[in-house]
């Protein structure tokens, strides 16, 4: 099932990434798609601030994954729009099988390597301020996580 959010400015945005942050857990992946400048690195930036990561967080573009340590757990944060076609050296089973959180940016990219139980959201932009944000759980866990947020 899809559930419906509408975010009206980048502080909703980042208050629903804080809030999904609330209810986090070990080994938690978030996916999140939308086109460029559409809120998927204001989302990682509330989930990082409610984490306590006091770092900037950038979209690791060029990097592929970033890995904060420092916060309340850790957090990994992937960009896989620019990964090229040969990418068994990402080793993204051992992302998604740590105790971290991994939120990845274009996950449609690598839809084929993702985990069957995983949070996906997706960004549409309606105007300069207004998102519709799309959220579909896999997985009891998540399902159960976006009935508590929402």
């Amino acid at each position: 099932m899809d559930y419906k959010y509408t975010s009206r400015s980048e502080s909703d945005t980042m208050e629903l990434a804080e809030n999904i942050e609330s209810e986090k857990f070990p080994g938690m992946v978030i996916c999140l798609d939308g086109e460029l400048g559409s809120g998927k690195t204001v989302f990682v930036k509330g989930f990082a601030k409610s984490l306590g990561i006091n770092e900037n967080i950038t979209s690791p573009t060029f990097n592929i994954v970033k890995e904060y340590e420092n916060g309340e757990m850790p957090l990994n944060h992937m960009d896989v729009y620019r990964l090229e076609e040969s990418d068994a050296t990402i080793g993204f089973n051992d992302y998604f099988q740590s105790e971290a959180v991994t939120i990845i940016e274009w996950s449609e990219l690598i839809k084929d390597k993702l985990p069957d139980e995983r949070l996906d959201i997706k960004f549409r932009v309606i105007d300069e301020n207004t998102r519709i944000i799309i959220l579909k759980p896999y997985g009891q866990k998540y399902e159960d996580l976006v009935n508590y947020v929402l």
